[in-house]
C-alpha cells in the first residue's frame, strides 16, 4: 500500500505537513530573539503573518467557489445567500456590543480551525481500511490535540494572546480541572500511539502522512497555546500551520489538477506561471482587505486619514467581516465527500 498523499510527498512535507514542525523549530532556535522581533519588526510580522497568510488564505477559497463557473452555477444560491446572511448577522451581533460580535466569531474561527486539522487527517486516511475503532482513535486524537489547548486557555490564567480582542473568550480559571484535562489528552495521545504501533504491524503497514499531521497538529496547538505565552509565538504557529496548508491545498487541487478547463480564470492562470499568479491575487486582495480594516477600523498599522469612522462601525466591521464569516461557513461544505 502506498503512502495516501494529497499531492506528492515533497509538496506535502514541504507545504501540508511541513509548517508546524518548521515553524516550530525556528521558534526553539530563535526563542531568545522573540521579543525584539515583536518590538522592532512589529509591521513586518503584521504584513507576512495576518496579510499575506492569514487573510489571503480566506481568499483561496475563491479558486474552489466563486471563481469556477461550474461550481458557482451548481451552488449558486448558497454562494450568493451566504454573505448575506454572515453580513446580516454580523450586524445583529454587533448591535449587542463589538465585544459580542468579535466572542461568536472568534469561536466560530476555533471550530473551522479545528475541523480543518480534522479534514486533513480525513484526507490522508482515506484509503485505510477502517473500522469504527480507528476511526474513533484518530477523531478523537485530533480532537483532543487541538481541544485541550484551547481548553486549557480557556481555564488557565490569562494569556498573553488573543484570537481577535481582549476578553473574547469566556475564561475561569481551574487549576484542577486543567491537571485533570492535562491527564486525559495524555492517556488518548498513548493510546494513539499504542494502537497506530499495534495496526502498522499488523497490516504491514504504517500512515506516515496521517501520523505526521496529527504530530503536527498536536505540536502546534500545544507549544502555541499551553507552553509558550506569547503573541508572536501563537501567530506564528496558529495562522502558518492553517493558511499555508489550505492555499497549498486549493493550488494543488482545485488549480493544478483542475479537469475543468473552461473558466477564464483557470485558463489565464494556465497561460502563465500559475503558482505565481495564484499567489499574486491572494496577495493583492488581502492587502486590499486589511488596508481598509487599517484605515477603518484599527488604525494600528496604517493610518491615512483622521476622518472619524467611530459611528459607522456597527455596518463597517460586519461588512468587512464578511469574507472570513463566509470562509469559515462555506467550508464546512465545500470538502465534504464519502470517500474520506
Amino acid at each position: 500500500m502506498i503512502q495516501p498523499w494529497i499531492h506528492k510527498a515533497k509538496t506535502d512535507l514541504i507545504f501540508i505537513i511541513g509548517p508546524s514542525f518548521f515553524v516550530l523549530a525556528i521558534i526553539f532556535l530563535f526563542q531568545d530573539y522573540i521579543t525584539d522581533i515583536e518590538d522592532k519588526y512589529s509591521f513586518y510580522t503584521w504584513l507576512f503573518l495576518i496579510v499575506f497568510i492569514d487573510v489571503a488564505h480566506v481568499y483561496a477559497t475563491l479558486f474552489k467557489t466563486y471563481f469556477v463557473a461550474d461550481e458557482f452555477r451548481k451552488n449558486k444560491r448558497r454562494l450568493l445567500l451566504l454573505p448575506t446572511i454572515c453580513f446580516v448577522v454580523g450586524i445583529i451581533l454587533f448591535s449587542f456590543g463589538s465585544l459580542v460580535f468579535w466572542s461568536f466569531l472568534a469561536y466560530v474561527a476555533v471550530f473551522h480551525f479545528i475541523r480543518q486539522q480534522y479534514g486533513f487527517m480525513r484526507l490522508y486516511a482515506r484509503n485505510e481500511q477502517k473500522t469504527k475503532f480507528s476511526v474513533f482513535i484518530d477523531n478523537l486524537t485530533i480532537y483532543a490535540s487541538t481541544g485541550y489547548p484551547m481548553l486549557y486557555w480557556f481555564f488557565s490564567s490569562e494569556r498573553k494572546f488573543n484570537w481577535f480582542v481582549e476578553n473574547e473568550f469566556f475564561k475561569f480559571h481551574n487549576s484542577f480541572f486543567l491537571e485533570i484535562l492535562f491527564w486525559v489528552y495524555l492517556i488518548i495521545i498513548l493510546v494513539y500511539i499504542t494502537y497506530t504501533i499495534y495496526k502498522s504491524i499488523h497490516n504491514n503497514f504504517f500512515n506516515f502522512p496521517k501520523s505526521a499531521i496529527i504530530l503536527g497538529t498536536a505540536l502546534s496547538w500545544y507549544f502555541g497555546i499551553v507552553y509558550f505565552n506569547d503573541d508572536l509565538i501563537f501567530t506564528l504557529l496558529n495562522v502558518v500551520s492553517h493558511g499555508l496548508p489550505y492555499m497549498a491545498l486549493i493550488y494543488f487541487r482545485e488549480i493544478e489538477n483542475k479537469a475543468n478547463v473552461n473558466s477564464r480564470v483557470f485558463s489565464y492562470l494556465r497561460s502563465y506561471n500559475a503558482m505565481f499568479i495564484y499567489i499574486l491575487i491572494l496577495l493583492i486582495i488581502a492587502f486590499s482587505e486589511e488596508f481598509l480594516w487599517e484605515i477603518l477600523v484599527w488604525n494600528e498599522n496604517i493610518s491615512l486619514t483622521t476622518f472619524d469612522f467611530s459611528n459607522w462601525q456597527f455596518l463597517i466591521v460586519p461588512l468587512l467581516s464578511v469574507p472570513q464569516f463566509t470562509h469559515y461557513l462555506l467550508d464546512g461544505f465545500i470538502w465534504k465527500s464519502k470517500k474520506t
